[in-house]
């Protein structure tokens, strides 16, 4: 699936790579980043697939000219704005805070700083996505009201989030005290099984009987965490509804996602004045017809903010697709995964070029790799769940590995804060790159050299230009 990229070796023009003995994971101190950045001229940072280079800031900063040369040149114009950045980040699924947990509480403290604070040696990720209920990620299947065989519950007098309260809500606990403001998306791998016709956790469809109970467990789940001190600002209604082979899994067609939400979940949010987002679909984008059909139906278009998006398979432009039909509704990309017997330098080219420019070029207000962490057998997952599924870290208790995932949402999610919005960039041939200004006035340009061979190139804003040069298969991020 991934295009393959040559190994090379580091080659940066005026900048030289800054290998950072006191941060092993890559990231410049935030003191000489901000200096770079308050400076005239532009800060960069890098990633090569060879990993000589992981996210590094490089020393200097490239100088603004007003000469020309017959270099490709990323042409900046501001004037043109697209959509608001969200945030970039993980799913956090259950087996993820497991892991995370189970750390010395030092040595969580420190990892979860590093991928949550925004300063010092912090790569400042700004959303995860949970799952409601368990995810095939998760160390067993589970619901928040299992029942013995037979019985039901439609009041839902069993309710309860116990099963999260070991591992999930204390990391997100201490995650908000080091970012109060990280979104939390949630979606639902399965309901209950008493709700669905086949009675199992794999497969089966919801009973037309109980879409008011399952309405109203989802605004139990948003109260209980509001009341554990988590605000979930946004849920999809069901992982890849299309999908029902996974475990746990359901299977909801578009038609009858429209009628749970325009005529269930939607009134009880109203009903219980939650200002949690409503998103359709959260699957592959060989499928806008799906969110096409849902976002068509008027009882169910009232409550929904908008869709989201996998790239299993389909092309990353059927986003733009679904936002051209209905443009005042939201787009979102919320997972991705990377293979564990796949290459580095593969997945950097790839998930850079197709997610972090691509889904963002497609509108897209999020953009989320999949596991946060897995360790290094890739467990714990269901039985049936995913086996090949690598974290962005490996965790073996308090040993980290930092792999492509981090390092592909670091170039975005250090320097697009929430707020960001995405402005007008040119695409000369081989450089695929999409371009933020941030809340702060900053400007951010992510670029993928996609060629073959090294590239020195121009960034131009407003009459002025720097000189960059990217080796074949890196990426750069240039802030200035």
């Amino acid at each position: 699936m991934l295009p393959k990229s040559r190994r090379f070796s580091v080659a940066s023009g005026a900048l030289l790579a800054l290998l950072l003995a006191a941060a092993p994971h890559g990231v410049q101190a935030q003191s000489k980043a901000q200096i770079a950045t308050k400076n005239t001229g532009v800060a960069a940072w890098l990633t090569t697939p060879d990993k000589s280079v992981l996210f590094q800031a490089q020393q200097g900063r490239l100088a603004f000219s007003t000469g020309t040369n017959a270099n490709p040149t990323i042409e900046i114009d501001e004037s043109k704005t697209f959509q608001t950045i969200d945030g970039f980040g993980y799913c956090l699924t259950g087996g993820s805070a497991q892991l995370l947990h189970q750390m010395s509480p030092a040595g969580r403290a420190k990892l979860l700083r590093e991928l949550f604070a925004t300063d010092g040696n912090n790569i400042g990720v700004s959303y995860l996505r949970l799952s409601i209920g368990a995810s095939d990620l998760d160390n067993r299947v589970f619901s928040y009201d299992d029942l013995p065989a037979g019985q039901t519950d439609p009041e839902l007098s069993k309710f309860s989030l116990a099963a999260d309260q070991p591992h999930l809500i204390p990391v997100l606990k201490e995650i908000l005290a080091i970012n109060p403001g990280i979104k939390i998306l949630g979606s639902p791998w399965s309901p209950p099984p008493w709700m669905k016709t086949n009675d199992a956790s794999k497969g089966g469809s919801l009973k037309p009987e109980f879409y008011d109970a399952y309405a109203r467990y989802f605004v139990k789940y948003i109260q209980g965490m509001k009341a554990a001190g988590i605000r979930i600002d946004a849920v999809t209604v069901q992982n890849e509804p299309l999908h029902p082979g996974n475990n746990p899994s359901l299977l909801m067609l578009a038609g009858q996602q429209a009628e749970f939400i325009g005529k269930h979940l939607g009134p009880a949010f109203r009903t219980a004045r939650l200002d949690t987002k409503i998103i359709c679909y959260d699957h592959n984008a060989d499928r806008p017809d799906y969110p096409l059909t849902v976002l068509a139906d008027k009882d169910a278009a009232q409550y929904v903010d908008g869709s989201a998006f996998h790239l299993y398979a389909g092309p990353i432009e059927a986003l733009s697709q679904v936002h051209d039909a209905y443009p005042a509704k939201n787009v979102y990309f919320t997972e991705q995964w990377v293979g564990s017997k796949s290459k580095f330098e593969d997945n950097l080219r790839w998930h850079v070029k197709t997610l972090i420019i691509g889904a963002t070029r497609n509108w897209a207000r999020t953009v989320l790799e999949w596991n946060l962490a897995a360790d290094p057998q890739q467990n714990p997952h269901t039985p049936g769940g995913c086996t090949e599924c690598l974290g962005a870290l490996t965790l073996a208790g308090n040993a980290v590995t930092r792999n492509e995932a981090y390092y592909i949402i670091a170039h975005a999610s250090k320097f697009a804060r929430p707020g960001s919005v995405r402005i007008a960039s040119t695409l000369p041939q081989g450089l695929p790159n999409v371009a933020f200004r941030t809340p702060t006035g900053q400007r951010v340009l992510v670029v993928l050299n996609d060629g073959q061979a090294t590239q020195t190139f121009n960034i131009r804003q407003g009459g002025r230009q720097v000189a960059a040069t990217l080796p074949v298969g890196a990426v750069g991020t240039y802030a200035w």
